[in-house]
């Protein structure tokens, strides 16, 4: 899963940037709003930490911006202004979630993987595919009960088709959601983890269709 943080206090941005990438994301950066909407506007991001007070455009008008273009993932407003009048104004411009400052990190990324898994139309927590079980709050998989070990960049990838089983998952779409904008991986790359993945679930739940990319789902014998 890919993020987005829109912030310009360096120091702010780099523990937000640590604390996500500790969970489990890929995370880009940018200082401004200028920056912030261009990156929104041009790559794929599952969610996005926007500040309101950038400089060069406000944290509002991007996110207007965003809304008016379509771009429909889920935004985190991040700020110190605490007043009703200030929330109702991003919700206004489409915030999904607002978070004051100072704040705990935990709570950002707990609410972040919230919003990610819900525009996915998840409700809970753990996503079942078959005997796969996976803990998106704890960033951990099972298989029958059993604990699987994952890599962090193959978790990423299983949680990007878990998020979105039943449908088709390109080769593209899955690189834009699990590598930042600075990763340039190799064209067979994906095949590796994928198949290292399905050796370690030892559950025939992500399928490969030929030309078109992977789908995730239930083995046709499940249940």
């Amino acid at each position: 899963m890919r993020v987005l943080v829109v912030e310009d206090e360096p120091q702010l941005t780099l523990r937000l940037q640590q604390a996500l990438e500790a969970a489990g994301f890929a995370v880009d950066t940018a200082y401004d709003g200028e920056e912030g909407c261009f990156l929104g506007d041009t790559e794929s991001y599952d969610a996005v930490v926007l500040d309101l007070g950038l400089p060069k455009l406000d944290g509002i008008s991007v996110l207007g911006r965003w809304r008016e273009a379509g771009r429909a993932m889920p935004v985190l407003v991040l700020t110190a202004r605490g007043r009703w009048a200030d929330k109702s104004a991003a919700f206004a411009a489409g915030a999904d979630d607002y978070v004051t400052k100072p704040f705990e990190m935990d709570e950002v990324v707990t609410r972040i993987r919230a919003l990610i898994r819900r525009a996915a139309g998840h409700a809970s927590p753990e996503i079942v595919c078959g005997p796969v079980r996976i803990d998106t709050n704890g960033g951990r998989v099972a298989v029958d009960g059993m604990a699987v070990a994952l890599t962090a960049q193959e978790f990423r990838i299983l949680s990007y088709l878990a998020h979105h089983q039943g449908r088709v998952v390109g080769r593209g779409e899955l690189v834009e959601h699990v590598y930042d904008r600075n990763a340039d991986p190799e064209s067979n790359v994906l095949d590796v983890l994928v198949a290292r993945i399905r050796r370690k679930l030892k559950a025939e739940v992500i399928h490969t269709l030929r030309g078109q990319g992977w789908r995730m789902e239930p083995p046709a014998n499940a249940g």
